[in-house]
């Protein structure tokens, strides 16, 4: 079991979930443990008396689970999973659907999933090989696993799909290829494993069930979105401390005696984070406020710490549970000491609770920022300059149109952040009576964390445009701020605003991703 533990001193977030991302992308091979596992419960379920009944084997799915299954475990396999292809949407991305994979495979070597060795290590094969399904992000209920985009993966394995006739609209499965410039595009996935020269998946009954009967996908994309918050957060820290060194702001706020009593792990991370940059960005040693500031800021410089810390400690808790339900198997049913266990291990409310702080997290990070956006705009509070930063009030709007985009962007992560559990709907006859929409919730966080970027990299233009009009300059080239500085010129006259956020935002991103594993204070001025 893994679980994050209190930090005596400020130092990196938990890794946990960076880890096994890392370990994702690593060739995928079985253990001797990992095959004698396989192997001894794959001939446990064989040898089962045919009077004990077995969810999928002998039996149907769902609430059929009272009627004889095909005799054919290969027709039984494929009727799962082709009956469970109705994904619909924007498929996810090429990066989390190798981590569905691996973690799919990862569980089912466990040994408890009594799949056949063979098709394991097929699927194995596939993956190492670069063979990536393409799969539909949404139609999950994350109730009996996240049965309907791995039943697309599934059947992208197998080369199995419905042909178009023009008429239906049905298509090939697919599968991710690569052109020449590294970019993913979609193919038919038989077409994708002939050029990989090796054979499609066959599917029987048991395993084809493992396989679409677990977590992993809304696991997956949980899983990316948690790093994605851990950057989001490391950049607003440092842009936090890039204000308020421009402002002349109180640093204060960010002193490590105040954390110290505090005693919340994250906060005196976070202040660390913040003081190194305001250091790095030209603030004095001496953190009294500037002669032109008050003694205490809005809350939206003031509580960074305690704000972003508490989304840290957050992360590092959902990290754990993310990072233990990884290491278990999401299946049903079980083999457990040669006894099989009917149950629910598929259910993934872990998950959709981790998901759904997830989505706090992102909220109160895009609030911090885009009220520190309206902060640096406002001349009632960013030292006397101009009005919505610009240095032609009236013949100029500046960056009015920034914030009204932020503050939409705002709106709408406001909207996506609903608890998808709260509007469970019971379904398969009643079979899936209690149902926990972790993938909808894992796919709306990581709606709302892009929108959070946004709102960052339309941050970094105001305070991009505060240090043109302060006549600050940095001498550390490698900085970020640097960067913008020369990419971005001062907004003298306007113009349009929306590329530059979006690369503003993809600057901060590619500094803060992958997590810093050194310490904060050296990580944090460095970018």
């Amino acid at each position: 079991m893994h679980h994050s533990h209190p930090r005596a001193d400020p130092g990196p977030p938990d890794t946990l979930v960076e880890d096994l991302l890392d370990r994702s992308n690593e060739p995928l091979e079985p253990t001797a443990v990992d095959q004698a596992r396989m192997t001894a419960a794959h001939r446990a379920l064989a040898g089962v008396d045919g009077s004990r009944r077995v969810y999928g084997v002998t039996h149907g799915f769902g609430p059929l689970v009272d009627h004889p299954a095909d005799p054919d475990p290969a027709r039984q396999g494929l009727g799962l999973i082709s009956h469970l292809a109705t994904g619909q949407g924007e498929p996810l991305a090429p990066d989390v659907t190798r981590t569905v994979v691996w973690l799919r495979l990862r569980g089912m070597a466990l040994g408890h999933s009594a799949v056949d060795p063979k098709t394991w290590q097929r699927l194995a094969d596939l993956l190492n090989a670069g063979f990536l399904p393409v799969v539909p992000g949404e139609g999950s209920l994350s109730a009996s696993g996240d049965l309907v985009p791995l039943a697309h993966a599934a059947l992208a394995f197998a080369a199995d799909g419905p042909v178009d006739d023009g008429e239906t609209g049905g298509t090939t499965s697919q599968a991710w290829s690569s052109d020449a410039s590294g970019e993913w595009r979609r193919a038919d996935a038989s077409a994708v494993l002939d050029g990989l020269g090796l054979p499609p998946v066959t599917w029987d009954a048991r395993s084809a069930l493992a396989f679409v009967n677990g977590s992993s996908a809304c696991l997956a994309r949980a899983l990316h979105t948690h790093r994605e918050l851990g950057a989001l957060t490391r950049a607003a820290a440092a842009v936090t401390g890039r204000t308020a060194a421009l402002l002349g702001a109180s640093g204060e706020p960010y002193e490590e005696a105040l954390q110290r009593v505090r005693n919340q792990p994250g906060q005196r991370t976070v202040a660390s984070w913040i003081r190194a940059e305001r250091t790095a960005s030209g603030a004095p040693p001496d953190p009294a406020p500037g002669p032109d500031r008050p003694l205490q800021e809005r809350y939206s410089l003031r509580c960074a710490p305690q704000v972003l810390g508490a989304v840290l400690d957050q992360l590092d808790l959902q990290g754990s549970v993310l990072a233990d339900e990884a290491e278990g198997c999401s299946d049903n049913p079980v083999l457990v000491d040669g006894d099989l266990l009917h149950g629910g291990n598929f259910h993934a409310a872990p998950v959709a609770f981790a998901s759904e702080t997830h989505a706090s997290c992102a909220h109160q990070v895009a609030y911090l920022m885009e009220r520190q956006l309206a902060l640096v705009l406002d001349p009632a509070a960013n030292g006397g300059l101009p009005p919505l930063l610009t240095p032609r009030p009236g013949a100029g709007s500046g960056f009015a149109g920034v914030q009204i985009a932020a503050s939409s962007h705002l709106g709408r992560l406001r909207q996506l952040g609903l608890p998808a559990s709260f509007t469970a709907v019971p379904t398969n006859l009643h079979n899936q009576d209690q149902v926990p929409l972790a993938l909808n919730s894992a796919n709306a966080v990581a709606q709302m964390t892009e929108r959070a970027w946004w709102i960052l990299g339309s941050l970094l233009l105001a305070v991009n445009q505060l240090a043109h009009l302060t006549g600050h300059r940095d001498g550390d080239e490698a900085r970020l701020w640097r960067e913008l500085r020369e990419e971005f010129p001062p907004l003298d006259r306007d113009r349009p605003l929306a590329g530059e956020i979006t690369r503003a935002a993809a600057l901060a991103r590619a500094r803060h991703l992958p997590r810093p594993t050194t310490n904060p204070d050296a990580t944090t001025a460095a970018v």
